[in-house]
């Protein structure tokens, strides 16, 4: 007797729900299914219950916790984020002046005497075009790309020439001598830029390999990047060409300082939008040689090849 009513107060065997291997490797999963499609109709028929007896609460306002920031920093950073985001576009757009063809971009290279202004000048002419420029006589204008053509000109060691190339340059990369430090030209030439609008400007470092010891060397990089930061602002862009090779500088550090004079953008400056300017890239005595021989100090017939760069 005892057995039998054990046995009745067992509970009955429920079915398993889970799939089960039928001699073959497929697998009945057709009960699983039917269930998570279920379960997922008794969810839903309680969420929709559960929003009907809401009367208008939104999830936020039933459950503020969690929607509350875990962390203060990176909620302060989110919001820093999109102030800086809606600041940007309440900026003044600029107004693109720029012809069909545009003149080309004018790069000025400066700095002091045997800093390696030409040899420059030379190594990225042959980067863009294939060909070395053995002699180089005035401004020399390459094509960079579809739509932006260059014109290197090298200033000379004088206030004159400094200063003309202060007002019209887009892009300065100024030369200085590692083994020696900056020196007056280049302070001097900063000191006109700041009158005339300061334009992009990129600092190169030359001569690195006339310093031997590597520790020294590391030393003269930062000292000099943190002098020229000061000078211009901190971040500035400066290069280093570790030294000449054949006659060249090495054609990986040429190829990288390429790289960012092609693709690099330039904002109207409000000096220059305010006084226009001619630039004279070329000139062309077109006098008659017969009365040059003649009198060497006759009227001549002077013809100009260059830009007028007006603004309204």
């Amino acid at each position: 007797m005892e057995e039998n009513e054990d046995l009745a107060n067992k509970k009955k065997h429920r079915e398993r729900h889970s799939a089960r291997w039928k001699g073959t490797l497929a697998v009945d999963r057709t009960l699983p299914t039917t269930l998570a499609v279920e379960k997922l109709k008794r969810r839903k028929a309680k969420k929709d219950s559960l929003n009907a007896e809401s009367d208008g609460i939104s999830a936020k306002q039933k459950n503020p916790k969690a929607f509350a920031f875990n962390s203060a920093i990176r909620a302060e950073r989110r919001f820093r984020r999109k102030q800086d985001i809606e600041t940007k576009k309440q900026h003044i757009p600029l107004v693109d002046r720029t012809p069909i063809e545009p003149p080309p971009v004018l790069v000025a290279v400066v700095g002091p005497p045997k800093v390696g202004k030409t040899t420059l000048i030379q190594n990225l002419i042959r980067l863009f075009t294939k060909t070395p420029l053995a002699n180089i006589k005035g401004p020399v204008t390459i094509v960079m790309g579809k739509k932006r053509r260059v014109t290197f000109i090298e200033c000379n060691n004088d206030i004159n020439s400094m200063i003309d190339l202060a007002k019209v340059a887009d892009l300065v990369l100024l030369l200085c001598d590692a083994s020696f430090g900056f020196e007056m030209e280049i302070f001097e030439f900063l000191n006109i830029c700041q009158v005339h609008g300061m334009p992009r400007i990129m600092g190169v470092l030359t001569h690195l390999d006339m310093i031997k010891n590597s520790k020294t060397l590391k030393t003269t990089k930062k000292t000099l990047k943190h002098r020229f930061w000061t000078e211009i602002y901190p971040g500035a862009k400066l290069f280093y060409l570790s030294g000449i090779l054949h006659g060249e500088y090495l054609r990986n550090e040429i190829k990288n300082l390429g790289r960012f004079i092609s693709v690099m953008k330039f904002r109207p400056l409000q000096w220059r939008s305010t006084h226009s300017y001619l630039l004279g890239d070329r000139l062309e005595d077109l006098t008659n040689q017969e009365l040059i021989r003649r009198d060497p100090k006759c009227d001549r017939n002077v013809s100009l090849y260059g830009y007028v760069r007006e603004y309204p």
